[in-house]
């Protein structure tokens, strides 16, 4: 069960616990989908991928993780969730940070023409 979910291009997340500084959410990225380039100015980032293979962009650094690997995002890196392999993608997302509003996104690349 979740607190709340939304409905994104690239799929959906679902809010599972928030509580002041941090937030934890499972995050369901389609076949094909991709989220933008992005950084946050208020939160840093722990991913579990529980489900699939996630293509995770870090700074410079692209790796391929499957069930059971995780990645931490630092405070301000531009970081990308992508899947390109067949299924659904499920990762399992902690967010640490002061402010964690869903509008703390830096958008650098978005195939959706978001801003």
């Amino acid at each position: 069960m979740s607190l709340y979910s939304e409905n994104r291009p690239w799929g959906s997340f679902y809010v599972l616990d928030e509580q002041p500084g941090f937030k934890v959410k499972r995050i369901v990225v389609n076949e094909g989908g991709r989220l933008s380039l992005q950084s946050h100015k208020h939160r840093y980032e722990h991913w579990t991928v529980v489900a699939g293979t996630a293509t995770v962009t870090v700074g410079s650094q692209v790796v391929a993780l499957v069930r059971g690997q995780s990645i931490d995002i630092p405070f301000q890196a531009k970081h990308r969730l992508e899947n390109l392999h067949a299924g659904e993608v499920i990762v399992i997302e902690v967010q640490f940070g002061d402010y964690l509003g869903e509008d703390d996104i830096v958008r650098y690349d978005d195939i959706y023409a978001r801003t």
